[in-house]
């Protein structure tokens, strides 16, 4: 296990050609990198998206805005864990119109309204503020405020697969969420009772065409100490690079081993499992999150189980930090785009 360079100071994604920047190889505690540059090299290769997932005591809510250049996948998804409904939408618009995206994270709203759907994701003070989401679906909608405490830390990561196919991820967990949801028009506090956690899913660059991954996130208090969960797989073997961290009241400990996923296919709701040197955990899903789509050129399989997390992570001095009764996912992905 070979640990990844820490980057500490700003940095461009791409150099002038549109290509993988070599100096922005590593990862780092907050948004340093600067990925106007994605859409340079030529159309259709270059991906981005802001993705965030709430998990309230009651209610999950998560939504999408993407562009895939040649089209805007987006999706807004709210499920109540006491009755088992759910309010969805998806939209595949062409050309990702009705898609507002910013160059880089922390650099303005991003948006979505097309086909029904409508989601605004606006930044309080930059990147290490608050963060307002609001969506509405038919049916349901949502108003929620995402803090980040004091010294909060998140992981930035490049994936270099090669000099023209890269990405760049921000991966921020354990974000206490307030707000509410409203369903067939009644309201609900989002952190009803319990705490409610937000984890983002920031990404801007330059994809294959088929690609596998699996990701995990959890988030919870346990023993006193705010815990983060990050997780990831496949996608990442054999660039050098992980996405793997654990954070303890907001301090990153990043783990540059690929861990080992087991879970079974046919059975999404039995445990899954990730180990390695420096974790062994075990979620216990209680549902899972199905999405299908096949449009043409565009081919998309996931199954996202939300459970709760147990076991163990490891700290850079080598502490085990137990992750019992941590909220979360885990998921496995096959995209075809």
């Amino acid at each position: 296990m070979t640990p990844e360079r820490e980057l500490t100071r700003p940095v461009s994604l791409t150099d002038a050609r549109g290509r993988l920047n070599p100096d922005a190889v590593g990862w780092s505690r907050r948004p340093l990198h600067d990925t106007a540059g994605v859409g340079r090299a030529g159309w259709g290769r270059a991906k981005r998206w802001e993705y965030w997932s709430v998990i309230g005591p009651r209610f999950l809510v998560s939504l999408t805005v993407s562009s895939i250049d040649y089209a805007g996948v987006e999706e807004v998804w709210i499920f109540d864990r006491e009755t088992g409904r759910e309010w969805a939408k998806s939209v595949v618009s062409p050309f990702a119109r009705g898609v507002v995206l910013p160059p880089s994270l922390g650099g303005g709203e991003a948006s979505a309204r097309v086909g029904g759907l409508e989601v605004t994701i606006s930044d309080d003070g930059g990147h290490a503020g608050a963060t307002r989401l609001r969506v509405r679906i038919p049916g349901a909608e949502a108003d929620l405020r995402v803090t980040r405490p004091a010294g909060q830390e998140c992981v930035g990561v490049v994936v270099p697969w090669s000099a023209t196919r890269f990405q760049y991820t921000v991966k921020d967990v354990a974000l206490p969420v307030t707000g509410t949801v409203v369903v067939e028009g009644r309201e609900h506090p989002i952190d009803d009772g319990a705490p409610a956690w937000g984890v983002l899913d920031h990404g801007r660059g330059r994809w294959p065409y088929d690609v596998a991954w699996n990701w995990g996130a959890g988030s919870g208090v346990i023993d006193g100490r705010r815990v983060g969960v990050q997780l990831g797989g496949r996608w990442t073997v054999g660039t050098g690079a992980t996405e793997n961290c654990l954070f303890v009241d907001g301090r990153a400990h990043k783990i540059s081993e690929e861990l080992a996923w087991e879970f079974d296919p046919r059975d999404w709701l039995a445990p899954w499992r990730v180990h390695g040197e420096r974790a062994e955990l075990v979620l216990q899903p209680f549902h899972d999150k199905t999405s299908r789509t096949q449009l043409g050129v565009i081919a998309a399989r996931t199954d996202q189980c939300f459970g709760v997390w147990s076991g163990w992570m490891a700290t850079d001095d080598g502490e085990r930090v137990r992750v019992d009764g941590a909220v979360g996912f885990a998921e496995d992905v096959h995209n075809r785009w």
